[in-house]
């Protein structure tokens, strides 16, 4: 079943839910906030065709890693190259070899960043694109679910 990872509104903290039709709100645990969710029954079969926060149609898809420790990794990584003459950053580029090859993909939302984990369709949801990304944050378009073309 698609597990959801939904942004607080309130307070920035992640709400986990699993997709149900019934749903209509989900409520933050930690400052009891409620959003309106609006799942389907294609979602809770696991098929990914429309965010159930912000009703868009624009995913992207990416690994399943935390930015903020990939960032502390390097950082700390390249601090300690001074000392071991770059080893460390071999053994960094090994470290994220070995986790792209294992961990699973994920697909995110451009416009709420809710994350979706164990989406069936996920060979159909394309790669994050930066352009797409700053069209829809800055600017609200909407491309109803098909790749930017120029």
């Amino acid at each position: 079943m698609m597990e959801v990872q939904i942004t607080c509104k309130g307070c920035g903290s992640s709400i986990d839910v699993l997709p149900d039709h019934l749903a209509s709100k989900v409520e933050c645990d930690i400052c009891k906030h409620v959003q309106d969710v609006h799942f389907t029954v294609e979602q809770e079969q696991g098929i990914l065709t429309e965010c159930p926060v912000c009703t868009r149609m624009d995913f992207y898809k990416q690994k399943d890693f935390n930015r903020k420790i990939g960032v502390a990794l390097f950082v700390i990584a390249a601090i300690l190259s001074i000392w071991t003459y770059g080893i460390s950053l071999v053994v960094l580029y090994l470290l994220d070899l070995f986790l792209f090859r294992r961990l699973s993909l994920v697909a995110i939302c451009y416009k709420c960043s809710t994350n979706f984990r164990k989406v069936k369709n996920i060979n159909d949801i394309p790669d994050f694109d930066h352009e797409m990304h700053d069209r829809i944050v800055y600017s609200d378009h909407d491309f109803k679910g098909k790749p930017l073309s120029h």
